[in-house]
């Protein structure tokens, strides 16, 4: 059985590797996956129980006593949860996996109505309203993620129960909102993209017509008010009919994967189409330079076109990780480089900023600015352990199980390298290099034969040689060699990892005549801790014409290794009194050393303020 999340059987014109296909063996998402299996996984299993969403779950199994804990979509929590365990176990087999997935099978299959019916607050809090409220119920919502615990649980070979529980619920479903006349839909997107798998991994054609029903119907009003408009749930015009992103960020981007999904097992080519116009514009208008989508708090949504503010960011780490999902099916569905670009700049920074160091602590919110006096609420300001709204959490430990399954894909005769990272990859290449640090990739041939490798050349690498070679991308963004390989076989990409200053859009307003510092992969910032003694970071200021200077660190306070770019820049004093705003230029400037450090290390060291975009002097 093929082990990774997306497995479409239709029109891709990629097929994606198996999770353990890939074996990344070094670097930071080696790091990474290694904490997630060591530390963020058994945390996320113990917070099953103390946040409520395994006791509510046994509450409507007639287990237990008291109120029901947390939000109404408390039981998708524990689904996100599932899946990372599962797909970890296809990664890194534990047995604790599989005897957590039996337990929540059983607590699961208690709790489940003799019609299929499967939601812990609504059966405990509101019997009454069970599918009343799909403006704001999450009740398909929920339904959607069990679905993918489901098929990664089937795809490890662990926990059936989860199947069999998803399967039924699937079927009410079916006989609720495709075959019994309920034209609803779900608030929040998400079940869409989730029935789709779950009809490739079983065959049933009525999930994936439900899924095709649901889509359809989104836009014609069906979604009553919640409050918060029609833009909110993407309500507002069909799906094909409607030209940019809006509304709730992650909502919007669930939908989309959903909407490829659909397209990559129909061949109904207007949905392609339209997720492509949109993508578009929203990468040119609505795309932080980290990869990160929602401009406002307001809705936890997308903003205007240019609505782009660095610290009022909200760049939800759930928003990251669907943006992935998107771009990973159009990477499929259309074999442009251009998605795996915003993978990973999405990968390397946006999402790669969501988790601490040690594995135990979570941004929900990933601003690209922080003030010193930032006052801090429950989403707002420093990773924390674990959130009321715990979404993020589980979800960044399932992708980063998964990881390896969106490094690499094959074709007819022909390997593709999308990400690059040490290890070996469908057994036939094996991948050294110290990227994203360094920009030399090797790659040893290890299955002999004829057959094309193409290796991605991101949009970022102004020069780029292929074995001493100058090298460009086709039209595609690859690099494709097609001969007849004997093992031992070797190719040397080298990406061009000078450091650049990045200028933004004239239109966005917010950081007009500011810079941001890239390397490679990587946004940078600068963070207070690393700033010369009295200098405020809010004072700094560059000199575009100063050389960027690349110092490597062996390890960053505990965050790992590390490259850090020095500049020269200013550090300008402005006396503070009266109104912020003078007919005369009262500031004064001292030359100082700036340091930069990558965006996704940042606050492992303190709670200090922090920069992305800085002015120009």
């Amino acid at each position: 059985m093929h082990q990774s999340p997306v497995d479409p059987s239709g029109r891709a014109v990629w097929r994606p590797v198996g999770i353990r296909d890939v074996d990344i063996t070094g670097g930071p998402f080696a790091r990474w996956q290694r904490i997630n299996h060591e530390a963020s996984i058994p945390l996320g299993m113990e917070q099953m129980e103390r946040s409520g969403a395994l006791p509510n779950l046994r509450r409507a199994g007639g287990e237990g006593e008291g109120p029901f804990q947390g939000y109404r979509f408390q039981d998708s929590d524990l689904y996100k949860q599932l899946e990372a365990l599962s797909w970890e176990h296809v990664r890194a087999p534990e047995s604790e996996y599989a005897r957590f997935a039996d337990e929540a099978a059983a607590v699961l299959r208690k709790a489940q109505r003799a019609d299929g019916y499967l939601n812990s607050h609504y059966q405990v809090v509101k019997p009454d309203k069970i599918w009343a409220e799909l403006e704001y119920s999450h009740e398909m919502y929920c339904a959607g993620h069990l679905f993918q615990a489901a098929v990664a649980a089937a795809r490890a070979g662990i926990g059936p129960g989860v199947v069999e529980v998803a399967r039924r619920l699937a079927d009410h479903l079916v006989e609720v909102f495709l075959t019994g006349g309920n034209d609803g839909i779900d608030g929040h997107a998400e079940v869409e993209t989730a029935l789709v798998e779950l009809y490739r991994l079983t065959g049933e054609r009525s999930y994936l017509d439900l899924a095709a029903k649901l889509i359809d119907n989104r836009g014609k009003g069906l979604v009553k008010d919640s409050g918060m408009g029609m833009l909110y749930a993407q309500d507002h015009l069909p799906v094909r009919e409607a030209g940019t992103a809006v509304g709730h960020a992650v909502r919007q981007l669930y939908l989309e994967a959903g909407v490829v999904d659909v397209y990559l097992e129909t061949g109904d080519e207007s949905l392609l189409e339209c997720s492509l116009r949109r993508w578009e514009d929203m990468v040119a208008t609505k795309t932080y330079i980290t990869g990160g989508h929602g401009s406002r708090h307001d809705g936890e949504a997308f903003g205007e076109r240019y609505e782009l503010p660095p610290d009022r960011a909200y760049s939800e780490s759930c928003a990251a990780i669907a943006s992935i999902h998107w771009n990973w099916r159009l990477l499929l569905a259309t074999g442009h480089g251009r998605h795996a670009d915003l993978i990973e700049r999405t990968l390397h920074n946006a999402f790669a900023a969501s988790t601490s160091a040690d594995g135990l602590r979570f941004f929900y919110v990933n601003p690209l600015q922080r003030r010193d006096d930032l006052v801090e609420d429950a989403y707002l300001g420093r990773r924390r352990e674990w959130f009321a709204c715990a979404c993020c959490p589980p979800n960044i430990m399932r992708l980063v199980a998964s990881l390896g399954s969106y490094v690499a894909t094959t074709g007819d005769g022909s390997l593709q390298l999308h990400q690059y990272m040490p290890g070996t990859v469908a057994g036939k290449v094996r991948v050294e290099t110290d990227y994203p640090w360094d920009g030399l990739v090797r790659i040893t041939v290890e299955e002999a034969g004829e057959w094309e490798l193409a290796l991605r050349i991101p949009a970022w690498s102004e020069t780029t040689y292929v074995d001493d070679s100058p090298a460009e991308a086709d039209p595609d963004g690859y690099f494709r060699i097609r001969r007849d390989w004997q093992a031992g076989d070797t190719v040397e990409l080298r990406l061009d990892m000078t450091p650049r200053l990045s200028y933004p859009h004239h239109a966005i307003d917010a950081v007009r005549g500011c810079v941001a510092l890239e390397r490679g992969p990587l946004v940078y910032c600068f963070e207070q801790a690393d700033q010369p003694e009295g200098v405020d970071v809010a004072e700094l200021a560059l000199d575009p014409r100063a050389p960027l200077r690349v110092k490597p660190v062996a390890d960053l306070g505990g965050a790992g290794r590390t490259v850090l770019i020095e500049t020269d820049a200013v550090a300008v004093h402005q006396p503070r009194g009266g109104l912020p705003y003078t007919t005369k230029p009262l500031a004064t400037s001292t030359a100082v050393t700036a340091t930069a450090v990558p965006y996704y290390q940042w606050d492992n060291r303190d709670g200090g303020a922090m920069r992305v975009w800085i002015p120009l002097a």
